[in-house]
């Protein structure tokens, strides 16, 4: 996953052209893949990507995934990789999209689509393939998106029975509005990013 941040990128990602990320753990352990280095995008550490995918270690063999504002596509690669049955990714920047198309090409990936669209657009109408079981929302930084994204994927149909959504924020944004069927599973701070696993309780 890639996070849109407005500050000045650090003096690793000063130089123009293609960075990569690497998938942790599953059936693609190891395998390094192309990010493009559209301006104001960085990859998710793998400290967090590890945290987060301990926490979901139990959901996610055989589910569904939506990768919201996907950017590299970092969080659903690695969960393709630890056994998920779909992933879909939407991501709006074309260069990104076209290269999240390209590493699934590379990694002989079948069971995922890429969306190259606004996501507030798509999230407006519901699913067309049925709702998701684990959920990944990482929006662009101060660009008040993410009340609208969780209210989006509570009220068109986007989530199972019992989805986990993952969310993840600046550090200082902590009065976002969760859904009221939403409880708070897990949560953790790593520097200026806060993130959280929410289950859905709605039956």
């Amino acid at each position: 996953m890639v996070k849109r941040a407005n500050r000045k990128s650090s003096s690793a990602h000063a130089s123009r052209g293609a960075g990569s990320v690497r998938i942790i753990a599953g059936r693609w352990r190891g395998r390094k893949l192309v990010v493009q280095d559209a301006q104001g995008l960085r990859p998710t550490t793998d400290r967090v990507k590890e945290t987060v995918f301990n926490w979901l270690a139990p959901y996610l063999p055989g589910a569904r995934c939506l990768d919201v504002f996907a950017g590299s596509g970092g969080l659903g690669f690695e969960s393709l990789s630890r056994g998920a049955a779909w992933t879909q990714f939407c991501e709006k920047n074309p260069a990104a999209a076209k290269q999240l198309r390209d590493n699934l090409a590379q990694l002989g990936a079948e069971n995922a689509q890429v969306d190259s669209t606004d996501a507030l657009a798509l999230l407006a109408t519901p699913p067309q393939n049925g709702p998701f079981d684990v959920v990944f929302v990482d929006p662009p930084f101060h660009q008040g998106l993410l009340n609208d994204t969780l209210a989006a994927l509570e009220n068109s149909g986007w989530l199972a029975p019992r989805a986990c959504i993952y969310v993840e924020a600046e550090s200082e944004l902590d009065d976002y509005h969760v859904p009221g069927s939403w409880h708070c599973h897990r949560e953790k701070r790593a520097g200026q990013v806060n993130f959280r696993l929410y289950f859905n309780d709605k039956a």
